[in-house]
């Protein structure tokens, strides 16, 4: 049975996933390096059709990346923020000078456009409070336009996750 799951942003199309695909899904994001014939002995597959649809999946942008997960504490990251910032202005440049500012950012690990009272949310890594500091002031309060910003200190992680199917 197929399953229409949707990638991306909300422009792209649904791709058609059967159960076989989101099998071989579900044990990438479990473990990224498992080798194509310890998948197929999973998923009950030859090795040929299990390559052939992981590069499907990876051509169509399903599967964007593989990557290390990496414990932030263990690497004087400790701190983690979760900043709303609101800008002053709202047309296009603005966004997207804000946007490549962010970008540049290699504290901020990951950055939301989102609606409400905030334009934009974002996940930030530091070593401490004098980090994150330093962060704000030197780095955050420079990026152009900015209107509003606040700090939530995250006191601990509940769930985490990233696995999709």
């Amino acid at each position: 049975m197929a399953k229409a799951v949707q990638t991306g942003q909300s422009t792209d199309k649904s791709v058609q996933l059967d159960d076989k695909d989101l099998a071989i899904l579900r044990l990438l994001q479990q473990n990224a390096r498992y080798t194509v014939k310890q998948i197929a002995e999973q998923v009950h597959l030859s090795t040929t059709p299990v390559h052939e649809r992981i590069k499907r999946m990876e051509d169509q942008g399903i599967i964007k990346q593989y990557a290390a997960l990496v414990d932030h504490t263990k690497i004087n990251k400790g701190l983690m923020v979760i900043c709303y910032v609101s800008l002053k202005q709202h047309n296009k440049t603005a966004g997207a000078t804000f946007i490549t500012a962010i970008q540049a950012l290699p504290e901020v690990l990951e950055c939301y456009n989102i609606s409400g009272e905030f334009d934009f949310m974002l996940k930030v890594v530091a070593a401490d409070m004098d980090d994150y500091y330093n962060f704000h002031v030197n780095k955050l309060s420079e990026v152009e336009n900015l209107g509003n910003v606040q700090s939530i200190f995250v006191m601990g992680i509940v769930k985490q996750t990233h696995q999709l199917v």
